[in-house]
């Protein structure tokens, strides 16, 4: 993902939040309406979560240091999953809270009937504005995958989590303006509170797919197999590897592979042609994917009678001579 294509979309979501949040608070002032004061809530949190990935973008940037030697790319996946949790219970409980002491007392809108009404539409329009930007930002990276696949795929969490904050932000405008419409049509106070409980289910419903998603991401997450395929090409594409015996790969953050591989090398004269060979391996992997900026690989000698008897196979020991066991990764391990 583009950081700046992210940091675009977040920055067009926040100023977007911050202005129906004092527009939504001023309309509840007026008219007392429980959707109106669930829905400032909901911008509030919003706006606090847009902070968050902001915050957790500028600090995955940080070089990394001999205590986080990887860097601190992966921050940018505490910050998201930070924004689950407060879109859950700032949001989400906060709404079905509102809802319920909205249904104990359901008094309708007796003052200001138009202001709610106009406030939604503008804010559905702001809103608009921002999902537009999130979904151009996203279409530059997102390719052929469907809406689904990228959200639950997508590495960089920043686009995704905008991506279905924004989606809730406006069907909770459009259910509050239900909410709100129908309360001034019947003067029933009980569809303002229903307009309030489907906001919180909303925004619950919100907070458990982006807290499962980002789980993921914080647990660790592999290459995909297209780029697994990719490398695996890369490093068997030419003299000096016969074949892989094990690889692993791993997202040290949105924009950084590790890749770690045991390779069966043939027969080198000396350790300085071993590590010729191990450089330009490494250099073709860079080349088919270039987020594949830590790489360690791990020579070793296949043989019949070696797999026979299960040496170099994965969870064993490889037959190197000490001095022929090259690795090598970037220098730099900042987390973009």
């Amino acid at each position: 993902m583009s950081a700046n294509g992210g940091t675009k979309a977040i920055v067009a979501a926040l100023l977007a939040n911050v202005g129906i949040a004092v527009t939504k608070f001023i309309a509840f002032l007026l008219t007392g309406s429980s959707s109106m004061l669930a829905e400032s809530i909901h911008s509030v949190a919003d706006s606090g979560n847009q902070g968050l990935l902001l915050l957790g973008g500028r600090r995955a940037r940080r070089e990394a240091t001999p205590q986080h030697p990887f860097g601190y790319g992966r921050e940018r996946y505490v910050y998201a999953f930070i924004v689950a949790i407060v879109l859950f219970s700032v949001g989400g409980l906060f709404a079905l809270y509102e809802a319920w002491h909205k249904a104990a007392d359901p008094h309708p809108i007796e003052s200001w009937h138009w202001v709610p009404v106009v406030v939604l539409v503008a804010a559905i329009a702001m809103e608009s504005f921002s999902f537009r930007t999130a979904i151009v930002e996203s279409n530059l990276v997102r390719g052929n995958q469907s809406w689904l696949r990228f959200i639950r795929r997508a590495k960089a969490p920043e686009l995704p989590v905008v991506l279905l904050e924004d989606l809730g932000a406006l069907v909770g405008l459009v259910l509050a303006l239900f909410g709100v419409g129908m309360t001034l049509i019947t003067g029933n106070g009980m569809w303002d509170a229903a307009g309030t409980a489907m906001i919180g289910v909303l925004l619950v419903a919100i907070a458990i797919i982006l807290a499962i998603e980002t789980k993921s991401l914080l647990l660790g997450e592999g290459a995909e197999a297209t780029d697994v395929a990719t490398i695996e090409r890369a490093v068997t594409d030419g003299p000096e590897v016969e074949r892989i015996i094990h690889m692993k790969t791993l997202y040290l953050g949105p924009e950084e592979l590790l890749v770690a591989a045991k390779i069966a090398v043939r027969a080198c004269e000396s350790a300085e042609e071993l590590a010729r060979g191990i450089d330009a391996v490494e250099a073709r992997i860079r080349a088919a994917v270039p987020v594949a900026r830590v790489i360690y690989l791990e020579p070793d000698i296949w043989s019949d009678a070696a797999e026979r008897a299960g040496i170099g196979t994965a969870g064993h020991t490889a037959v190197v001579h000490p001095e022929a066991a090259v690795t090598s990764a970037d220098e730099s391990h900042a987390g973009n």
